[in-house]
């Protein structure tokens, strides 16, 4: 089993920077593949990013290349989401989630785990 708390949301304006953090509790975090997706009201849960368990090659929606990095902390039981540029259409809530397997799942079935979310509102 493994429990995962989001933090780190807030609201921000257009353009600024927001990192989140995800802590795992339980054993053998380093055995999972942690992801980030996000939910707007009214639409479906949303792939964001993914990370293996050595940290290695993240894989990135294209929305959201090149403006957020993914990153874990074995030693801390911790995976990030660093977020720059926001735009207000990236408002929603944003979920951790945990899988065992090293493959960096896009579909949100694909993951055992989720935290409870964090909300992220970016207003224009």
């Amino acid at each position: 089993q493994v429990q995962l708390v989001e933090s780190g949301g807030g609201l921000v304006q257009t353009g600024d920077s927001l990192r989140l953090s995800c802590v795992a509790s339980g054993r053998a975090f380093r055995s999972y593949t942690m992801a980030w997706f996000r939910q707007a009201p009214g639409k479906e849960r949303e792939f964001v990013a993914a990370i293996s368990w050595r940290g290695s090659n993240p894989y990135y929606a294209d929305s959201v290349s090149g403006r957020f990095t993914i990153s874990r902390d074995n030693a801390k039981n911790t995976v990030y989401l660093q977020m720059n540029s926001l735009k207000p259409e990236e408002t929603a809530v944003y979920y951790c989630a945990a899988r065992l397997g090293a493959r960096l799942e896009t579909d949100p079935a694909s993951y055992d785990y989720w935290g409870q979310g964090t909300q992220v509102t970016v207003s224009s």
